[in-house]
């Protein structure tokens, strides 16, 4: 099996538009809003995810964001472009696998109003469409039930679980590993009645 990224798979080419909110690759003009958001957000995402919280590392986030198997994707209000959270696809693989793993996190004080919804449609339009790829698949701490219930609310399938899978805080944590198809999201689409893929 080849499992070679492929170049081009950097950051959307143009934001990508929802009737709320878009997507769109993170600049270096980000720096002070996403730093502000992210540590202000630290006590909500604790213990599910860890994002850059200094100068130092959302540098390097912007420099994974420049990565061929790295997709940083902004999600941001189109009323006045504030910038809500953020989803990123990693491990982009090419070959016989066409596959990424999705990470999210939305700052606390956007939580619970339907952005990352609207969000998680986008991404998965852009990564079954725009990038061709055949899986996406999110690894989920088995407590985060606001996380699966947008996992599944997206259209993934828990396929099972892994202990001790990632370290997060400091600590080894259990995942459930949750995925969707390209194929089972052309057929979601079709079931509720959405505008058909291109």
């Amino acid at each position: 099996m080849s499992a070679n990224a492929e170049p081009g798979a950097t950051g959307p080419a143009a934001p990508v538009a929802g009737g709320r909110v878009y997507l769109r690759a993170p600049e270096r003009s980000d720096q002070a809003e996403f730093i502000s958001l992210m540590r202000a957000s630290r006590a909500f995402h604790r213990p599910w995810a860890t994002a850059p919280t200094d100068d130092e590392a959302f540098a390097a986030y912007l420099i994974d964001s420049r990565r061929p198997d790295f997709q940083a994707m902004l999600v941001c209000r189109r009323d006045d472009r504030a910038i809500l959270g953020f989803f990123n696809l990693s491990h982009i693989t090419r070959g016989s696998l066409q596959s990424a793993y999705l990470g999210y996190a939305v700052g606390s004080t956007f939580a619970g109003q339907g952005y990352m919804r609207d969000g998680i449609e986008l991404v998965l339009r852009e990564a079954f469409l725009t990038l061709r790829l055949h899986r996406i698949e999110a690894n989920i701490q088995p407590g985060n039930q606001a996380s699966i219930a947008l996992a599944r609310g997206a259209g993934f399938s828990r396929e099972g679980f892994s202990p001790r899978y990632l370290k997060i805080g400091g600590r080894w944590r259990d995942h459930e590993r949750w995925a969707i198809l390209a194929e089972d999201w052309r057929a979601r689409g079709v079931r509720l009645g959405l505008p058909a893929a291109p």
